[in-house]
């Protein structure tokens, strides 16, 4: 048992899935109700729809009022800003905030997530791009939302960009991936108050020739999980909270792992 963190919040990556359906949620529960019950059990969701598509703030605020008060939310950036990365993506930035303002006001967004493909490497063009486009939403929002980017490739963990991210304020997120050749390992860098850890499976096989289904179709063990202890006892002496999300999420392996790391934790 740990003592004297700071706050851990441990959840999933998204939250409605038919396939958690009798793994999870009761097969009749209505789909409207889905978060009400999830949040009865997590008190943090990370939100991906936010990446497929822009969101309306009626949706956002809804999403807002039906949660606890403590509930917190880490909301994926937009493909246009990841993926896409052309130069109408600096214009639809206004449009994006606009969107997510509901959950801004209401103080339970604790990040604002950048999730960049393996393909995006650490070239001159893209930290170029990736400067701008931080500092854009820095300044746009005042700096009252936190940043957070997680990289897909080995090419950016460097103490360069580590101490870009201290100057920006700008967390740089932890990951747990297939141990395959180019891709993180586990780390513990600390860029800002906010620490990140997102776990997406060790599905070697699937990885690359995969799809969004089966690419995260993996189980973690009590003992891969305990392998992050050391690391995560590093982290929380460093920050105000944790936030661990678990993308291993078909058929509910994301539910099963974050209950079994609040365990290993002691939360």
């Amino acid at each position: 048992m740990m003592e004297k963190t700071p706050r851990i919040v441990i959840g999933t990556s998204g939250y409605s899935y038919d396939d958690w359906r009798e793994v999870f949620y009761p097969k009749e529960l209505p789909r409207g109700k889905l978060l009400d019950y999830y949040a009865e059990e997590f008190d943090g969701v990370e939100i991906n729809f936010t990446y497929y598509s822009f969101p309306s703030q009626a949706t956002i605020a809804r999403i807002a009022e039906k949660t606890p008060k403590n509930f917190v939310f880490s909301l994926k950036a937009n493909q246009i800003f990841t993926h896409s990365r052309e130069n109408d993506a600096f214009e639809a930035i206004p449009r994006f905030l606009y969107g997510i303002a509901p959950l801004v006001e209401s103080e339970k967004l604790k990040s604002l997530l950048f999730q960049f493909p393996y393909s995006f490497h650490y070239t001159r063009e893209n930290r170029f791009y990736l400067d701008r486009l931080l500092s854009e939403f820095i300044e746009k929002t005042k700096e009252k939302i936190p940043l957070a980017v997680e990289f897909r490739n080995t090419e950016w963990f460097l103490e360069t960009v580590v101490s870009k991210f201290k100057e920006m304020n700008t967390t740089l997120v932890n990951v747990d991936l297939p141990r395959l050749n180019r891709l993180p390992l586990p780390g513990d860098a600390v860029t800002s108050e906010i620490a990140y850890i997102r776990f997406h499976g060790r599905n070697r096989k699937n990885w690359w020739k995969g799809d969004n289904v089966s690419r995260y179709d993996y189980l973690y063990s009590k003992d891969e999980l305990e392998e992050w202890l050391p690391l995560i006892e590093r982290v929380i002496s460093q920050v105000k909270i944790l936030l661990i999300f678990f993308n291993n999420h078909h058929k509910g392996k994301a539910v099963l792992n974050a209950r079994m790391m609040r365990e290993v934790i002691g939360v």
